[in-house]
């Protein structure tokens, strides 16, 4: 699947020789907090599905065909009633920002959260508008639902998103995210620790990878996180492997959290312990994905055609 013009594979990418990104101020690594908002906008039959839910809750199973789910929907529910406020609060009280991977329809059913993300400076970025598997909706659907999420972003926020990150994606998702026009950077990718820049058709498309390994996403699989000691370890272990990397070759971190799973007290508190050690270190530059983008996008521009492979 990956080797089509629309998702081409690079394994060469910057090689032993990655650029130096420069990061404001000097810092020696890039942290960008992610929370995903996606409740409300999961497989349901409420929502027209075939099936009911299976994917980044507490109790996996195999999917109830045409049946709901009522205690995985009420796990969902937990991350837009509860999860998502006390997360928000442990950022305000740090000073921190965020970037929401925010789907469409989650928003749309609860817009008092599209408009506290908005209200407290952080970034929105569309996450798709339905948290499904994209891979065999139709072309034509899947495009209007790209519209239809950056549409109800810029409803509640009073701006289109910069960021596109779909997660569920088709083979298409990217092209069509480059067809809506007002993205500066793509998401969908776990390929590096520095942004690159990618081509779709005759654009230019400035990837900024994400991270599946550093995510609260991680309590829903085996083998996978127990507690929110393994959860924290992990996320230290990482930062300080990179921060110690930053001083000849300064890198990203990228922090995947889900309001129905770090949102949970037990995690919360891990996640909040990791987040003042970050705020120990002076010369790390927590950011938003918009930031970062804008970023590279001065001081490494898209290359031209002739340019060699290895260019950022």
């Amino acid at each position: 699947m990956l080797s089509t013009p629309e998702y081409g594979r690079d394994l060469v990418g910057y090689g032993s020789n990655p650029p130096d990104p420069q990061w404001p101020g000097g810092a020696r690594l890039a942290v960008s907090f992610v929370l995903n908002y996606e409740e409300g906008g999961e497989n349901t039959v409420l929502n027209g599905d075939s099936h009911s839910e299976t994917f980044i809750c507490e109790t996996p199973m195999q999917p109830l065909v045409g049946l709901r789910n009522v205690n995985t929907e009420s796990l969902y529910d937990y991350g837009a009633r509860a999860g998502v406020w006390r997360l928000l609060r442990i950022f305000e009280a740090a000073g921190l920002p965020l970037t929401v991977f925010a789907v469409g329809k989650a928003l749309a059913d609860n817009p008092a959260a599209g408009r506290a993300f908005a209200e407290l400076s952080h970034e929105v970025a569309s996450h798709h508008w339905r948290w499904i598997d994209y891979l065999h909706v139709p072309e034509d659907v899947e495009r209007e639902h790209i519209r239809r999420s950056i549409d109800i972003i810029e409803e509640l926020t009073g701006a289109k998103p910069a960021g596109w990150y779909g997660g569920r994606t088709s083979i298409r998702s990217r092209r069509l995210a480059v067809e809506a026009g007002c993205f500066s950077y793509d998401s969908d990718v776990y390929d590096d620790d520095l942004p690159h820049w990618s081509t779709v058709g005759d654009k230019s498309v400035l990837l900024v990878p994400y991270s599946l390994d550093a995510n609260d996403f991680k309590f829903s699989i085996s083998p996978g996180f127990s507690s929110g000691d393994d959860f924290e370890t992990y996320l230290r272990g990482a930062f300080d492997f990179l921060y110690e990397e930053g001083a000849t070759s300064p890198k990203m971190m990228s922090i995947g959290l889900h309001c129905r799973m770090a949102g949970r007290p037990g995690r919360a508190a891990a996640l909040a312990r990791f987040v003042k050690y970050v705020q120990t270190f002076d010369d790390v530059w927590v950011c938003r994905r918009a930031e970062i983008a804008d970023h590279w996008r001065e001081n490494f521009p898209a290359p031209t055609p002739s340019s060699d492979r290895s260019a950022p």
